[in-house]
């Protein structure tokens, strides 16, 4: 039964309050949430503030010391039945979020929501497994342990919510840290969803809550907050700022992972048609994806043929409804977004930039997968990230130019190398400035590895014991030999 804290999205019923301490919370105002695909309302989501930000920490403060007590095998129980809670519900996470972000429901359904309960089940078994072997000192034993941090808030972005949310959730909890998740006030439908899986697979009240608003409303709320002991971002440089200047004043640790410029590097020894495929990977989700190599940089002796080939397979893509099986690219995800897009682009055709492909808007939120060249390096449309289906295309003639331009800007999330020499392969990303560095593929991720940016690109590292460094406080105990009979 409906009521007017609910909505109702792709036939599935969603409780539009936060979840604060195991209940629902109202607010007494809300902010709409329209769908991308069709721009409809599809409904007023309570608009947290200072209030509903102070409450969910002191739930999360409240019941930090008993779930921080939990033995590790059942938090690793309880994250499993989460994981489940997941895949019984998989469709109908992957229609909602299809409805809320406008990304393609054929990806929702076969990875994207699968990671999401991938995400629970990997740090549930991680924890099990994570230690440390004992060593000693001068006959002093050194033992290491992770020990729960505290009530940590996760603000999570708008291009792939929920995912994105469990990247941080599963290993806060797992930790034995209770969390205050704030999602994008964009796409905040699964999040809520979330919480009730949660609660169904028997996590205790105020270990997980859910705060929804605006970022300026109640994430500064959050952030600033006393009691709160880890912050974990994913989101845009300026937004980072604020809240790492807001984190300053209690040294509260923070993890960021922020935006992209990454490259494309494609040699001439490459295999031109696995470098194509690469290069047209970097439209999916309308661009709408920090790791993005929307740097294509081409070596001048194959470049004309790179762009031919290029451009006969990117016309090829289907852009539509996402809801299609048929469709490759879907909106974006606001108009805000797509005036941005447009705006870049117009700046950079104005600036001297050619299309080669695309350079336009269409209906309602699309934009055109488009491909600019005779840009110059220092030029806002290269230096800046877009965050949308817009690639440029630069050349170079050596490795030297090649990194230097790769290299050349302000960010170091990724890179992407496309070479059939494994040597020049070792002597390129061996340069690279980035976080990560694909060689012939791309968007290849596995939990055990590390994950996060160099320079405007991030703070720190996640994946793996990374994720547990960062959501624990890593302590070592240090024990005398001998000396445990009592004094006579």
């Amino acid at each position: 039964m409906t009521n007017r804290h609910t909505i109702t999205v792709a036939g599935v019923e969603i409780d539009t309050r936060h979840w604060i301490g195991g209940e629902r919370v109202a607010s007494a105002g809300t902010f709409p949430d329209h769908s991308p695909v069709d721009g409809g309302l599809l409904g007023g989501i309570a608009r947290g503030g200072a209030a509903e930000a102070q409450a969910a920490v002191a739930a999360a403060k409240a019941a930090f010391p008993g779930w921080a007590a939990t033995p590790r095998a059942e938090r690793a129980r309880i994250l499993h039945a989460i994981a489940d809670g997941v895949e019984k519900r998989l469709e109908e996470l992957a229609q909602v979020e299809t409805h809320d972000n406008g990304a393609l429901l054929r990806s929702h359904r076969r990875g994207v929501m699968p990671r999401v309960a991938h995400n629970f089940r990997f740090f549930a078994d991680h924890l099990l497994a994570l230690g440390h072997e004992d060593f000693e000192t001068r006959g002093h034993t050194n033992h290491v342990s992770w020990d729960p941090a505290g009530p940590c808030v996760l603000i999570t972005p708008w291009n792939a919510p929920l995912m994105l949310a469990t990247w941080k959730v599963a290993p806060a909890l797992a930790a034995g840290d209770t969390v205050v998740l704030k999602p994008a006030e964009w796409s905040p439908l699964t999040a809520s969803l979330l919480a009730d899986i949660a609660a169904g697979a028997g996590l205790p009240a105020g270990v997980l809550n859910v705060v929804q608003g605006l970022g300026s409303e109640v994430g500064d709320a959050l952030t600033s907050h006393p009691d709160v002991r880890r912050i974990s971002f994913t989101g845009s440089v300026p937004t980072a700022q604020r809240i790492a200047a807001s984190a300053a004043a209690r040294l509260t640790p923070l993890s960021l992972e922020l935006g992209g410029k990454s490259p494309l590097l494609v040699f001439a020894d490459a295999d031109l048609d696995l470098a194509v495929e690469l290069a047209v990977e970097q439209y999916d989700n309308a661009g709408q994806v920090c790791l993005a190599a929307t740097r294509l940089l081409v070596e001048e002796s194959v470049a004309e043929e790179f762009t031919r080939r290029f451009t006969a397979r990117a016309a090829r893509l289907v852009q539509g409804d996402p809801r299609d099986a048929a469709t490759d690219i879907g909106p974006t995800i606001h108009p805000r977004q797509v005036e941005r897009i447009d705006g870049f682009v117009r700046r950079a055709v104005g600036a001297g930039a050619r299309v080669v492909l695309g350079g336009h808007r269409g209906d309602g939120l699309f934009y055109a997968p488009t491909l600019l060249t005779d840009v110059a390096q220092d030029s806002e449309i290269v230096q800046e990230e877009v965050f949308g289906p817009v690639l440029t295309l630069q050349t170079f003639t050596g490795e030297d130019e090649a990194v230097s331009l790769a290299n050349d800007t302000r960010f170091g999330l990724a890179a992407t190398v496309a070479t059939g020499s494994h040597e020049r392969a070792e002597r390129v990303t061996a340069r690279l400035v980035a976080g990560t560095v694909w060689v012939n593929c791309f968007f290849v991720r596995d939990l055990r590895a590390p994950f996060g940016g160099a320079r405007h690109s991030g703070v720190g590292r996640e994946g793996g014991d990374w994720s547990f460094d960062f959501y624990c406080d890593v302590k070592n105990t240090v024990t005398a030999p001998g000396g445990w009979g009592s004094r006579g």
